[in-house]
């Protein structure tokens, strides 16, 4: 949007802050390669658009905004004079994209010094040299230990969820190597108890009733039910009873299989009355191995089934077989996020899920929602620890005015209203010295807000800290990640 071209006055340009130090003939080229214009009340600039010119305002009212999703958000509205904004960044030539970082518009009619992008970078190397090459410096350089230090979170929260899934691997994996060993064990006393039973003068059909029965326990086996501690304790004692009222002296060595694999007194008297008496306890001794092996073999496949849910989370973590941008459904990132950090959660932190099923998949790079995800359940560990170490961290999902929310609650300290507005700057953090970059809630926020077009929140009082993340339910096209993930916060004025 062009203004209303007016006089300019080097006087008057010289009586802005800005300018004020500048000599009359650096004035007088101001004036002849600039111009003054007068916006009336509405846009000036758009964010977004390709940076052509440097504002720097006389009198009036200007309003500078963000967009955050499909909204525009205030982030500044000023009257002072000599407030600027626009091409700051002109003097960086091609080395950025030179775009606006927010949109500017005024409420009043407005005066504004206007500076054609390339002059003003021209003018900078020119009378400022040494300022210039000190604000590159500054620029790139905190560009450059952003993206290292970005780099070392995210080896921090890989160091974090490698341990926690070495952690949660060997538990089923130790379990898998203690059964097959177990195992082997009882397929050789089965063996051998098969070749006593075979020796014996038992008679064709006594052997194939046995097998018969073993067949039958093998998938009783399978279809065990599940029982409290307090039935399974009394239909110990009744097994015993039966079984050392039949010659079984070590009965109450067999009783908690036979539970276990979901057996009663019902099935023994079935085998009692298919086999002969003399041979009872040699049936009741293999059936017992075949009882034995198959609890074992369904303790391995557990344990197998455990480390391949464990291999899928990590896949469905780090999104390493998928396409960078898709639909998703955030509850499966939600539970494959807290699965890779349930060994940093704990045993004395409660997860709670409260998750609406009924919502819709979204559009979105689910790898780097997935960082989002550990970021703030980080954080919200990290809070909890700090105030004791117990509490509850409840995940919920919800539709939010067509948008899709998900939110982090926790029961720790809470967030101190006096930096409850610096937690999403770059490197504020409140961990120790060495626990924390200070990039874990900026790199969130950018991702959510900027690549996403999402807002991210925070509600806090003590004992009750909620982190919101809300998303889109449609989106136009994918956006570059490196752009989005480098986008500048600069709200100059």
């Amino acid at each position: 949007m062009s203004g209303q071209l007016m006089p300019c006055s080097p006087g008057e340009i010289g009586s802005l802050f800005l300018f004020e130090k500048l000599t009359p003939e650096q004035l007088g080229r101001l004036c002849s390669e600039g111009r003054v214009e007068l916006f009336q009340p509405g846009p000036v600039y758009t964010e977004g658009d390709p940076a052509t010119c440097f504002f720097a305002m006389i009198e009036g009212t200007v309003v500078l905004s963000r967009r955050v999703g499909g909204d525009d958000v205030e982030v500044t509205r000023t009257s002072q004079r000599g407030v600027y904004a626009g091409a700051m960044q002109a003097y960086l030539g091609d080395r950025v994209r030179q775009a606006y970082n927010n949109s500017m518009r005024v409420t009043e009619p407005t005066r504004f010094f206007v500076l054609p992008a390339d002059t003003f970078a021209a003018i900078m190397s020119e009378w400022f040299p040494m300022a210039v090459h000190l604000l590159e410096g500054l620029f790139f350089g905190s560009k450059n230990i952003q993206a290292t230090v970005g780099q070392r979170e995210r080896l921090l929260a890989l160091g974090s969820l490698s341990a926690g899934l070495t952690h949660e691997l060997n538990n089923p994996a130790a379990a898998a190597v203690r059964a097959t060993s177990t195992l082997r064990e009882r397929v050789a006393k089965m063996r051998h108890k098969l070749a006593v039973i075979a020796e014996g003068p038992f008679s064709r059909d006594a052997l194939a009733g046995l097998i018969e029965i073993q067949e039958r326990t093998a998938e009783r086996v399978a279809k065990a039910p599940s029982l409290s501690p307090l039935e399974a304790s009394d239909r110990e004692d009744t097994l015993t009873e039966w079984l050392e009222d039949h010659g079984l002296d070590y009965g109450w060595q067999l009783a908690p299989t036979f539970v276990q694999a979901g057996l009663d007194v019902d099935w023994l008297e079935q085998v009692a009355a298919a086999v002969d008496e003399e041979i009872l306890p040699g049936a009741i001794g293999w059936l017992n191995y075949t009882v034995e092996t198959e609890l074992l073999m369904t303790e391995i496949e557990d344990s197998t089934t455990r480390i391949s849910q464990l291999v899928d989370a990590a896949k469905q973590y780090s999104q390493l077989d998928r396409a960078p941008y898709r639909v998703v459904d955030v509850h499966e990132l939600l539970d494959s996020t807290l699965l890779m950090l349930s060994g940093k959660i704990g045993s004395r932190i409660q997860v709670v899920k409260e998750y609406d099923r009924t919502l819709p998949p979204v559009p979105g790079y689910p790898a780097e929602l997935n960082q989002v995800w550990t970021n703030l359940i980080d954080n919200a560990v990290c809070a909890i620890n700090g105030a004791g170490g117990e509490g509850t961290l409840t995940v919920r999902t919800a539709l939010d005015h067509e948008r899709l929310l998900v939110e982090f609650r926790d029961t720790g300290p809470g967030v101190p209203q006096e930096i409850k507005s610096s937690i999403f700057d770059p490197f504020f953090t409140t961990k120790p010295v060495g626990q924390g970059t200070g990039l874990g809630l900026d790199i969130s926020w950018r991702i959510v807000v900027n690549k996403h077009h999402g807002t991210l929140q925070v509600e806090s009082v003590p004992g009750d800290t909620r982190f919101q993340v809300l998303l889109p339910l449609t989106a136009e096209t994918p956006e570059d990640a490196a752009s989005a993930l480098t986008t500048t916060s600069e709200e100059a004025v």
